[in-house]
């Protein structure tokens, strides 16, 4: 870093053309300017000024060299402060992806939150309901409403418990259902992240059963599915807060109350880090003291 600080010193020279005036902005000796810019005439074997009693100029050598390191230069001070920053609680970027659904109702409160206490922290926000690969896209974090977690190759902390119901619109043939083996297939709405098929696992508390949803119709988003659900077009199994204003409207109600499937859970991911980056982990305990709270008055 030696090399790099004479480079500084350099340029802001080249910039100020006053070897006193470099030495104060870098609270530095003005001796201490001449030795390091002398030291690096040595090492280049050029004449980087022209010094008078007055004033410093660059020789035509300094110009063509400070033209050439000023990119490179900047580049690392920009890497150096993304380094410093990154290990900083109180100021950097996040980058986060999360569910459609999720990032429009429930994110943005929590991220006004959090902003109030660190106004600093900047946002990038992607939202989407398909499976994001965190290493592939480069995000600080990641959302996720799942199954269990049995990704080995990142890091995740579970949240909450994420309830789901199956439903269908009012009226139609679906409500009259006792058993889940009335349930055909084609009726089945699927959510999967792929839009494609997905497995039903239903149970009763004593006895189960397997359905295979999608046959007929399959989306990587919550509100097509509820939509489609109250047309007619048949049953859906969403999270509870996903559908609850649904319910409160009658737009949709719940079939087969007695069956249930496995609950997901609302998860954060990360990529490998050996321990979280300060920013990445004060925001996470703000997240997890806040969101059970928020999905418990939605559910």
């Amino acid at each position: 870093m030696n090399d790099y600080k004479a480079l500084r010193i350099f340029l802001l020279a080249a910039e100020k053309r006053n070897f006193a005036q470099v030495a104060r902005e870098l609270n530095m000796a003005p001796a201490a300017i001449t030795r390091a810019i002398a030291a690096l005439e040595e090492e280049l074997g050029i004449q980087l000024f022209v010094r008078t009693t007055r004033q410093v100029s660059l020789t035509t050598e300094g110009a063509i060299f400070a033209a050439q390191i000023q990119p490179a230069i900047e580049t690392l001070e920009s890497a150096r402060k993304g380094v410093m920053d990154a290990n900083k609680t109180d100021q950097g970027r996040l980058r986060i992806s999360a569910p459609t659904w999720f990032g429009k109702s429930v994110l943005p409160p929590v991220l006004t939150g959090f902003r109030r206490l660190y106004p600093k922290i900047s946002f990038e926000i992607s939202l989407a309901d398909g499976f994001v690969n965190i290493l592939e896209q480069d995000f600080d974090l990641t959302v996720r409403i799942s199954s269990t977690p049995s990704d080995k190759f990142t890091i995740w902390r579970k949240v909450c418990v994420v309830h789901r119901v199956l439903v269908a619109a009012p009226g139609s043939q679906f409500t009259a259902m006792d058993h889940p083996g009335e349930l055909k297939p084609e009726h089945c709405l699927a959510y999967n992240g792929e839009s494609r098929r997905e497995i039903w696992s239903l149970s009763d508390g004593s006895a189960g059963i397997e359905i295979s949803a999608g046959q007929a119709f399959s989306a990587n988003n919550g509100d097509v599915l509820a939509d489609m659900a109250a047309a007619g077009a048949g049953v859906a199994l969403l999270p509870h807060f996903h559908i609850a204003e649904h319910l409160r409207t009658g737009r949709l109600v719940r079939v087969l109350p007695r069956w249930s499937p496995p609950d997901l859970w609302l998860t954060l991911y990360y990529p490998p880090y050996q321990a979280l980056p300060p920013r990445i982990d004060a925001f996470s305990k703000y997240f997890e003291q806040h969101v059970p709270a928020m999905m418990s008055a939605l559910d």
